[in-house]
Order: C-alpha cells, then structure tokens, then sequence
C-alpha cells in the first residue's frame, strides 16, 4: 500500500520549500520518495517532480482559453484534474507499484480546502485504492504574533480539517524566523496547543473593544475550543531535528509507523508515543528565541536565522527511522 502526505497551506507558508526539504531528508534516509506537483501555477520547482499537472493543463492555458481570472483559472484546473482522474492514476501507478513514498505538493488557494470539493474528491479517489494519505497543512509562524491573525489561522485550520476529512497534521511554519517578526504574547506553547482562547479573546477585544465584535470574538473561540480539533507542530525546514520530529508526526497520521507492525515487533508500536509536541514547542522556542540577541550579520538579519541553505539539513545526518536514538 502506497503511503504519502498531501502538502497544503496559504500562498507564502512554505510548501514547495517543504516539499524540496522532505523529500532531501527521506532520501538520504532511504526510503524512495517522490513529488507529484498538483499545483498548475507552480512554474519554479526546485525539486525533482516525478509527476507534474501541469503536463495535464497549466493556470495561463485556462485563463487564456476561457478568459479567467487566477482565482477561477485555478479552480477550472483543479476541476478539470477531477474528471481526469485516471491520468493522474496511471502517472502514479509505476511508483505506487514500486513502493514509493508520495509527496503532493498542491494549489496555495485556500477556496479549493474550505469551499471546492475536487481536491477531497481525488483524495477519495487515492484512498480507494488503497492510499494512505495525510495531509500537512502548513501556515506561516507570523500568524501567532497577531491574536486576530491567529484566530483567522485556527477556523482555516478547523475548516479545512472538516473538508477534507482525513488524517491533519497543522503546522507553525518557519518558526525559525519568528522573532523576528514581533513578540509572542504567550508562550509558543500556548499557540501549538490552542490552550484557553479566553486568554487571547482579552487581547481580541483590546484591539476592538465594541461589545458587538466582543460577542463575535467570544462566539468564534467558543467555535473553536467546542471542537477541539486543532494543535500544531513546529517547522524549521533547515533544522534535521525539527523535520525530523514532524515526519514522525505525519507517520503516525498516515500509519506508515505502523505499516510493519507485526507481534514481537513491539519498537515500532513504542516509537508512536516517543514524540512530546509539548516538548517540542518549548525546545523550539528556547533555540529560536536565543537567535534574538545573536550578532547581526552584514544585512542586518540574525546570524544563521533562515538563511542556512537547504543542504546543510543532512549535514552529519545519522537518524534510524522510528527508533530511540538521538538525533
């Protein structure tokens, strides 16, 4: 059975640098991984894509033949990789075969995971036969500086979890770069486990403080807890300790972790468990919050926040897949 990851997230959050990242980290691992490119408007892959759309239909072909705008051209080309399902399935059919592990980097319009059905329904279509999917939604770590923009992030989150119903792995993107973009009012921890929102509905209703958008905040976090649905894990895509510790997470969401579960084989089963996103948070936040008072390189920016080439993930790499070992 064919495992993989349907990769999502706003324009900007970092997908296709995911993408190019993981699929680096997973080979040098050995295990055979591959990029299906399902975004029609993605004219710049730095990655080795196996299976491209755009050889089905581009964005600029359906905006010029049916005079569109970027936003109705993409969900033309969205729909129309709907009723051409089985050349995306024979494309995928020789990988599949060969045991590949699937990396889909898909479209960054929000409309297709909150409102438009095609993209569930070739979801639907993979899990038929067989596929083991999750999806990693990735949203920039900015988002936490602001308690609106945060909140905007968690009912795209919830909503897009709802749609597309499938195994969610969230996640606070280029975490390392956070500082820089403005001070935390809580924790890191506090925004990767959506603790009590009353404490961000304070500073919600500080910034307007009309009673009717008071109520309308109260009613929205209110939404959100109800659920209960949504926590995040952190990213920094140069950091082979931070991809490492989200691939275990999508592991376990997909059930490649468990794909050779068997009796006696009780590792795999323990290594489930071994990942504390609690932890994690507060590990990240402690390394990337020391960047703040590092020397300043010649462009002004902290030495080594966000500039570290992608190679430099599998430098001195020696990592056992699902195994306690240290990184």
């Amino acid at each position: 059975m064919p495992f993989g990851q349907l990769v999502i997230g706003p324009p900007g959050s970092g997908k296709t640098t995911y993408c190019n990242g993981v699929q680096q980290f997973l080979n040098a691992l050995g295990r055979k991984t591959i990029v299906v490119n399902l975004d029609p408007a993605n004219d710049s892959m730095p990655y080795e894509c196996a299976v491209n759309v755009e050889d089905l239909i581009t964005l600029n072909d359906a905006m010029d033949a049916y005079q569109l705008g970027p936003n109705g051209g993409m969900v033309y080309c969205v729909e129309y990789l709907e009723k051409n399902m089985e050349w995306l399935l024979l494309k995928l059919k020789p990988y599949a075969d060969d045991g590949y592990y699937f990396i889909f980097d898909c479209p960054g319009q929000v409309e297709l995971y909150t409102h438009n059905q095609s993209i569930k329904t070739v979801v639907r279509r993979l899990e038929k036969l067989d596929y083991r999917l999750a999806c990693v939604h990735l949203v920039d770590s900015s988002y936490c500086t602001e308690a609106s923009r945060f909140i905007s992030v968690l009912l795209l989150s919830l909503t897009t979890m709802i749609m597309l119903e499938m195994p969610h792995v969230n996640v606070l993107s280029k975490i390392d770069l956070l500082e820089q973009m403005g001070q935390l009012d809580f924790s890191l921890e506090y925004y990767t486990s959506v603790m009590d929102l009353d404490y961000l509905l304070f500073h919600l209703n500080e910034r307007e403080p009309s009673e009717r958008f008071g109520q309308l905040n109260k009613i929205i976090c209110d939404l959100i807890e109800d659920y209960s649905l949504v926590g995040f894990s952190t990213l920094c895509i140069t950091d082979k300790h931070s991809v490492a510790n989200l691939i275990k997470e999508v592991d376990k969401a997909n059930g490649y972790i468990f794909g050779a579960l068997s009796e006696g084989n009780e590792s795999i089963l323990m290594s489930a468990n071994s990942t504390d996103l609690l932890s994690e948070a507060r590990d990240a936040q402690m390394r990337y919050e020391a960047m703040r008072g590092s020397s300043s390189s010649a462009n002004g920016r902290p030495s080594g926040a966000g500039n570290a080439p992608l190679d430099s993930l599998l430098n001195g790499m020696s990592i056992v897949e699902h195994f306690h070992k240290d990184l």
